[in-house]
């Protein structure tokens, strides 16, 4: 295994931070739904091989993964006794794995409800399935009529199959504009769910909520939720956010402190510092101009390792608790930093990329700001090898 000390940046995980975003994840959604936390895109950039024995060290036992490379990640990186649900893309070979492995999946068309009848008819297990809903989002899902085709295939194929959920995607709750879209769908998805109980189905977990749809849609909060962005400490929009805090600020005679925090901090170290003249460019090209002697640091961080080139003088890192500027382009394995006002820096300096240094942060929102990125974007640009480790 390679050293930490061989890499040029490195990702700490709070601990504290994850229990503190899963109270408040909890006090939203009450005691009885079971919270399934999201770990697509490499559990959003914070690593899932990391990341996912810091949550079942801390009571979280689901997953939901987008496809069945995820899922064999989180099942390995797992201590055993987690349940893993895949909401998208698999292989033939890998449905047979989930049924093996007691992985649960989304069947989102007749053709993948028919390949998990035939794989569980093999086996002689049968698949853990939870039926996805088309009700408005039109992208993954089954329509009316397939749903009712569904349900007698797997009335059928009671040996074989195992109806766990009931389920839909909701097509941006982050935004109060679609409101009225939102409220279509979930009247959709609750003539579907009459209809299970007329037939005597069952009761599957029902479950149509993500972070955005259940801080901003409270009665789409069910069975069970889908969260995500929230317990990694951020908010799925700006919006989401503030609707959250005003409604806090009604109830409330002090200001209301934002109740998510952030998980990942994102570090570097000043490799060397130049003494540049006035009027000398600085780096490739001449982006930037030194307009009175200069001390420059380079950082061994560019836009290979997740610090994007639209950050190219205009974004900012922390050294010594203060901001200090991108100077220039941003490289593949490299940045230039002006640390001209930075009193006593030095080479090996710790650089905070994303989080915070004394009094000040770099916030993940910020950095997608600079970038013209969603902060989900920045987060899951975060190269997984850089090292992830547990902090209290």
């Amino acid at each position: 295994m390679i050293s930490n000390d061989f890499h040029t940046s490195r990702i700490e995980l709070s601990k504290k931070a994850f229990k503190a975003n899963l109270r408040f994840v909890r006090q939203i959604i009450g005691t009885k739904p079971v919270i399934y936390c999201v770990v697509k895109g490499n559990a959003y950039g914070h690593g899932i091989e990391s990341f996912v024995p810091l949550a079942e060290s801390c009571g979280v036992n689901h997953f939901a993964v987008a496809n069945a490379d995820e899922a064999l990640r989180v099942f390995d990186s797992s201590a055993g006794n987690s349940e893993i649900l895949v909401m998208s893309y698999m292989e033939k070979d890998a449905i047979e794995w989930a049924i093996n492995n007691n992985i649960q999946f989304h069947v989102f068309n007749l053709a993948r409800l028919g390949a998990a009848i035939e794989a569980a008819g093999k086996i002689k297990k049968p698949a853990r399935v939870h039926l996805e809903l088309e009700t408005g989002l039109n992208r993954l899902g089954l329509d009316k009529e397939e749903a009712e085709t569904a349900m007698n295939f797997i009335n059928d194929n009671s040996s074989s199959v195992s109806l766990e959920g009931v389920c839909t995607h909701f097509a941006g709750a982050e935004s109060v504009s679609n409101y009225v879209r939102i409220q279509q769908q979930l009247l959709a998805f609750n003539e579907f769910c009459m209809r299970l109980k007329s037939a005597k189905f069952p009761t599957p977990l029902r479950h149509t909520a993500c972070s955005a749809a259940a801080l901003n849609y409270p009665e789409t909060i069910m069975d069970m939720v889908r969260i995500g962005i929230s317990l990694y400490g951020f908010w799925p929009s700006t919006e989401t956010r503030m609707r959250y805090l005003v409604d806090q600020s009604r109830s409330l005679l002090s200001r209301p402190r934002d109740p998510l925090r952030r998980i990942l901090r994102w570090t570097s170290k000043i490799m060397t510092i130049k003494t540049v003249a006035a009027g000398e460019f600085i780096g490739y090209g001449t982006k930037y101009l030194t307009t009175r002697p200069a001390k420059i640091a380079s950082i061994p961080v560019g836009y290979a390792d997740g610090f994007a080139r639209d950050l190219s003088n205009n974004g900012h890192v922390l050294v010594r608790g203060k901001r200090a500027p991108v100077a220039g382009y941003v490289n593949m394995n490299l940045l230039l930093v002006n640390v001209t006002d930075v009193r006593e820096v030095s080479a090996g300096d710790e650089v905070v990329l994303i989080g915070n240094q004394g009094k000040n942060s770099i916030t993940v929102r910020s950095f997608s700001d600079m970038s013209r990125n969603m902060n989900y974007e920045v987060l899951v640009r975060l190269p997984n090898r850089i090292p992830r480790t547990i902090v209290d």
